[in-house]
C-alpha cells in the first residue's frame, strides 16, 4: 500500500484525523484491528455528549459560562500540581487545556454542526462539581448531547470518510491490522 498518510485506530480521534486528510485531499490508510462495523470504537456506544463553553443552548437555560469559568473548573479537576511556573512539567498539559477550553468556547461547536452534528437543546451536568470553580468538577452544565448520541457523533466523520473513498478524492483504504 501507498499512501500519503496511515492512521492507526479508527476510535473517533482516527476518524477525525482521516475525514480532514480526506478533506484535503490526501490518500490515506486507516488501520483497525476491529472489521469496518466498529468504526468510531467507544464513541458509537456513548451517550453522545461533548463539553462546550458559553454556547446558545446554554444561554437558553440561563446558564451563565466563560472561557475563565470553565478554565477554572478545569484547573480544580486537572490536578496539576506545579503551579509555581518553575516547573515544566505540567507546561504542556496546561497549555494544552486552556487552548481546548478556549477553543470550546469557539469555533468547536461551529465546526461540529458545519460537520453535521446537531445537538440536543438541553445541556445535561456530567462531572458535576461542588459548585464553585476552584472545586472539582463543572461549576455549571457544560455537556451538550448531540442529536443520535454515540452514533450522532461518529456518522459525519464516518460519512466523510466513505465519500472521499466513493468519489476518489482519497485513496483511503480501510480495513483490519
Amino acid at each position: 500500500m501507498d499512501a500519503d498518510v496511515v492512521v492507526v485506530g479508527a476510535g473517533l480521534a482516527g476518524l477525525v484525523a482521516t475525514a480532514e486528510l480526506v478533506d484535503a485531499g490526501r490518500s490515506v490508510v486507516l488501520v483497525d484491528q476491529e472489521s469496518t462495523d466498529f468504526l468510531g470504537g467507544q464513541a458509537w456506544w456513548s451517550f453522545g455528549g461533548l463539553f462546550l463553553v458559553d454556547t446558545p443552548e446554554q444561554r437558553r437555560m440561563g446558564i451563565k459560562d466563560s472561557v475563565d469559568l470553565a478554565w477554572g473548573d478545569w484547573q480544580g479537576s486537572a490536578g496539576f500540581d506545579r503551579l509555581d511556573g518553575a516547573s515544566p512539567q505540567d507546561y504542556w498539559g496546561r497549555r494544552w487545556a486552556r487552548a481546548y477550553v478556549e477553543w470550546s468556547a469557539g469555533e468547536k461547536r461551529s465546526w461540529l454542526r458545519s460537520r453535521g452534528v446537531s445537538f440536543f437543546p438541553v445541556v445535561g451536568w456530567a462531572e458535576r462539581g461542588d459548585g464553585t470553580a476552584t472545586g472539582h468538577g463543572n461549576s455549571v452544565p457544560r455537556f451538550h448531547v448531540t442529536w443520535g448520541t454515540g452514533p450522532g457523533v461518529v456518522a459525519p466523520f464516518e460519512r466523510a470518510i466513505w465519500e472521499g473513498v466513493a468519489n476518489q478524492r482519497s485513496h483511503c483504504e480501510v480495513g483490519t491490522g
